[in-house]
């Protein structure tokens, strides 16, 4: 029998909740310092450097709504297990690859598994975790795939130093054989209900869900395409202001790894405080903090300066650790739940997706400056949108 939610606990359920997610972010963090090199290694342009690496995201966007037409049809755990097994195929992929376009064809073939990945997750997690810990469990499987991404380029760097660049993937395949046998092995975990329509219920169309929902979607879920645009953008803009402002790239890597640091640490006091307060408490400020850190960087002069801005800048994005999910979740009707998660994380993916490109634009008409305060200016926006629409109670519905 599942646990009752006054006797429920994350720490039991640890290991094949979070185990996966760990482990598949480990294996993302591993190869993402090196697929610009391996591009260039096999003959690349640097722009075609460039758009190998965004076809992890490409990949990611385009199977959102895949995604969910296969978790509904499979089952959650197969669906982790399969694209565990996909995502090694095109790790496999690139380690074969004699040239630029089969290296692309792997790095697609990843992106499209990490969506199938995360969605499976989430999916189960709304169903087996309690109401009342619903935020701590999505921030804790944020968190778990933040802190795989961070250990990867680590424990990377050991495998490249004894292997070369191919190093970096053969540990990515480990940790993907490693998801996929924890997702396989592990007894999965148990839905708290078991009478309800989730697994009985008609199927519901994209279309249909569209349209029922469509006005949180066009609010709530545009807010946190804003939050997505924002992360994304917080990637480009740190080294290209320190390189702007004459740092170095081993200065610019310890200040990023800095930030990395105290984003990590803060995913779980985050998700209590959204299940004790209500997602408001952190959904505004995380925006706000992040929001005038970005207006504040084009000010910064030198390395002081701008690691401060950037410790700053990591505290609001690890407070919101987890955020997207969580008010995806709440949102989520019980008939059609995955149907409805593969668009929210489709539009989340368009603003992330979205919000670099605009940096670019505005980076190439003006400057690097203005681009930087204009994506600082979004932040605003996205806090103003979760005040407006954001309930203020603990839970959306």
């Amino acid at each position: 029998m599942p646990a009752s939610p006054e006797t429920f606990s994350l720490r039991r359920i640890a290991l094949p909740a979070f185990g996966p997610s760990l482990l598949f972010g480990m294996g993302e963090g591993a190869i993402f310092p090196v697929l610009a090199l391996s591009a260039r290694e096999l003959g690349a342009s640097s722009a075609g450097a460039g758009l190998i690496v965004a076809l992890v995201g490409i990949g990611s966007l385009l199977a959102n709504l895949p995604a969910a037409a296969l978790a509904t049809r499979y089952g959650e755990r197969r669906a982790m297990v399969g694209a565990a097994a996909f995502s090694l195929l095109g790790l496999i992929l690139c380690l074969l690859a004699s040239n630029p376009w089969l290296l692309g064809v792997g790095v697609f073939m990843i992106g499209l598994a990490s969506a199938v990945f995360l969605l499976a997750r989430q999916t189960f997690l709304i169903e087996a975790v309690p109401l009342h810990m619903r935020a701590r469990a999505m921030s804790t499987l944020g968190g778990t795939m933040r802190i795989g991404m961070f250990i990867g380029p680590f424990a990377g760097a050991g495998f490249i130093h004894l292997m070369g660049l191919q190093g970096a993937y053969w540990l990515a395949a480990l940790a993907m054989l490693g998801a996929g046998a924890v997702s396989l092995a592990v007894p999965d975990l148990e839905p708290r209900e078991t009478t309800g329509a989730t697994a009985a219920a008609p199927r519901v169309s994209m279309m249909a869900m569209m349209r029922r929902h469509i006005r949180v979607l066009l609010t709530l879920g545009v807010a946190t395409a804003l939050v997505s645009a924002l992360r994304a953008c917080r990637q480009i803009v740190i080294p290209l202001w320190a390189d702007h402002i004459g740092l170095d790239a081993t200065t610019t890597a310890l200040i990023y790894g800095l930030m990395g640091g105290v984003d990590m640490l803060l995913f779980y006091p985050a998700g209590k405080v959204m299940d004790q307060h209500g997602r408001l408490w952190v959904a505004m400020p995380c925006m706000l903090i992040m929001g005038l850190s970005l207006l504040a960087m084009p000010w910064t002069t030198g390395f002081a300066s701008l690691l401060t801005v950037c410790i700053v800048l990591g505290f609001g994005n690890g407070i919101g650790s987890g955020i997207i999910m969580t008010i995806g979740a709440d949102a989520s009707p019980r008939e059609g739940r995955t149907v409805f998660l593969g668009l929210w994380r489709q539009i989340t993916d368009l603003g992330g997706s979205g919000g670099p490109l605009l940096l670019s634009g505005l980076t190439a008409v003006a400057s690097l400056a203005t681009g930087i305060m204009a994506i600082g200016g979004i932040g605003l926006a996205a806090a103003w949108m979760f005040w407006r629409w954001l309930p203020r109670g603990k839970v959306i519905r």
